[in-house]
């Protein structure tokens, strides 16, 4: 299996022409289809509604997602590993699984939605391809990261879990303030498995299985347990333990590479990480006004006037992203691992050439009143770095799992 030495970008923004887009059911097309023409008769046999498609045929891949991209993502990759045949998942089932799955992102979130969900499952899936793992993960392994990586946000309400708590949300009470969204996002999870049947088949013990391990993997993500999961990691690679014919070391592999899928926009080219970046530090600020709005304290990174996406961004990098990259490239010491840790070098020296120039402009537009002597002028720049350094201590306690969602308005 060839290594997959980059995490590629989905073509989600691409034009594509309006004939195309009009299309209803007919996008399902086999390679040797025309683009711009009806496909031949003797395919059209083998189509499977709007679902079937030959792998080959890179642009009937890429139109799908434009709408769709969770559903599509994630049905190519269990079809591409063979997990549709081999567990005789029905594929009506799954169809209307991913489907539901999807629509239970709120599209309305800026970042927390389905587009989010799917670049996580495209990350797991590099990550999964890598040496360490292709040759040690299970079917099942395999299986259970994927659907994890498609679900691990599900119905994420867009505010942080502090929020949910503060607000006597119901969800903070069922689930006793601890892990409130990543339960909620598990059972929402299990909730679609039971609903459309798409485990139904196996035995009920190796179902209830299946679900347990699948929540283990979406726990891992509460970015709350960050520290116990990294020192956990950092332990067993000064030890030099760690065992992937072991199930459970697999499974501890296997939450280790959801947490640094679902955080890695810090380690995209720059042009697509800073769009992320922007995306969750919105979601952070609508928070923000939510609470200035209800008279509520206004969390941490949440205040749009006290906190810039630079800062954010750098201290995020700095206390959650970093640490957590640099162990997995001692796990796994690749050309992946190593373009991740430099993009993400990159992208915090970027942001903060863009700081600077905020900082000079700021200094332009408000000058020090006369008299102000050169000791209150380093006094003042003094306090100013203290700020910025706390701001950034803040941020290492929050991720792109804790922010703004669906709430419940005080």
């Amino acid at each position: 299996m060839e290594v997959c030495y980059q995490l590629p970008v989905l073509p989600l923004d691409r034009p594509v022409p309006k004939h195309v887009l009009s299309r209803r059911g007919a996008i399902s097309f086999s390679s040797s289809s025309s683009l711009f023409g009806a496909p031949d008769p003797r395919q059209l046999s083998q189509r499977r509604g709007a679902i079937s498609y030959d792998s080959s045929d890179q642009t009937a891949l890429y139109i799908r997602m434009l709408g769709n991209s969770l559903i599509t993502l994630t049905f190519h990759l269990l079809n591409q590993y063979g997990l549709v045949e081999l567990f005789q998942l029905d594929m009506v089932k799954l169809w209307r699984f991913l489907v539901m799955v999807q629509e239970d992102y709120h599209s309305d979130n800026p970042y927390h939605n389905a587009v989010h969900a799917a670049d996580v499952t495209q990350a797991m899936y590099c990550y999964m391809r890598e040496p360490m793992l292709a040759k040690s993960l299970t079917s099942c392994d395999i299986l259970l990261g994927l659907l994890a990586a498609a679900t691990h946000d599900l119905d994420h309400p867009g505010v942080n879990q502090p929020f949910l708590i503060k607000t006597d949300h119901y969800l903070a009470t069922l689930y006793r303030n601890t892990s409130v969204l990543e339960n909620h996002h598990w059972k929402s999870a299990v909730g679609l498995l039971r609903e459309t049947g798409l485990f139904s088949h196996m035995p009920a013990e190796d179902s209830l299985n299946m679900e347990r391990e699948l929540g283990s993997l979406i726990l891992a993500t509460d970015i709350s347990r960050q520290n116990e999961y990294l020192t956990r990691f950092r332990v067993h690679l000064d030890q030099d333990n760690l065992c992937l014919s072991s199930a459970s070391h697999r499974h501890f592999i296997l939450q280790m590479a959801l947490k640094c899928a679902d955080i890695c926009n810090p380690c995209r080219p720059w042009e697509l990480s800073k769009q992320w970046s922007e995306k969750v530090t919105e979601e952070f600020f609508q928070q923000g006004d939510i609470e200035k709005k209800h008279k509520l304290e206004v969390s941490p990174l949440c205040d749009r006037q006290a906190n810039t996406v630079g800062n954010i961004q750098i201290g995020f990098m700095t206390y959650v992203a970093e640490p957590l990259f640099a162990e997995w490239a001692r796990f796994s010491d690749t050309r992946l691992s190593q373009t991740m840790l430099g993009h993400m070098g990159l992208n915090k020296a970027s942001w903060g050439g863009l700081q600077q120039e905020q900082t000079s402009v700021n200094e332009e537009a408000e000058p020090i009143p006369a008299g102000t002597d050169a000791k209150d002028r380093t006094a003042a720049a003094g306090a100013a770095a203290r700020r910025d350094s706390n701001t950034a201590t803040t941020a290492g306690g929050t991720s792109s799992k804790e922010i703004p969602q669906g709430s419940r308005e005080s």
